[in-house]
């Protein structure tokens, strides 16, 4: 659904070309959608993530800090940065990923089938997605209704 937050810093499937292969063994894709976003504005995003260890909950201290600097909203623990959240490993992480994913793109690309979409937030690229997907899914009526 779309919000005020910036896209989640993560990936999708496939990211890899093995992957999109062993993909199209089980289903042929009729549309893909590529999300470009900035390489320094997903690398501040991920830098910015903090973890309750215990839970799994998490923080963004851009966009969803906790109410006490450096912990848990619920258990005042502290709050850790994982290992590959930090800004070095983000940065590595992230031209890994380019490197992989750019057989995928052109693959869906030489395909026909892909989307492109850049942006930075949610809420300003989504219409842009949201009329794709309208026009290409019909809507999913109540049981009523059919």
């Amino acid at each position: 659904a779309p919000s005020s937050l910036p896209f989640p810093p993560c990936p999708g499937f496939p990211r890899t070309l093995g992957q999109a292969k062993a993909l199209d063994g089980i289903c042929q894709l009729d549309l893909v959608i590529s999300l470009n976003i900035p390489f320094e504005t997903l690398k501040d995003r991920l830098s910015a993530r903090w973890v309750h260890p215990a839970s799994g909950r998490v923080y963004n201290m851009d966009f969803n800090p906790p109410h006490v600097q450096g912990v848990d909203d619920l258990t005042g623990e502290p709050l850790v940065q994982r290992e590959d959240d930090r800004p070095e490993a983000v940065a590595a992480r992230l031209r890994k990923y380019k490197d992989a994913a750019k057989p995928v793109i052109e693959l869906y690309k030489s395909r026909g089938i892909l989307y492109s979409f850049s942006g930075t937030e949610t809420n300003k690229i989504w219409p842009y997605v949201y009329t794709l997907l309208s026009s290409r899914i019909p809507p999913v009526l109540p049981d009523e209704e059919h």
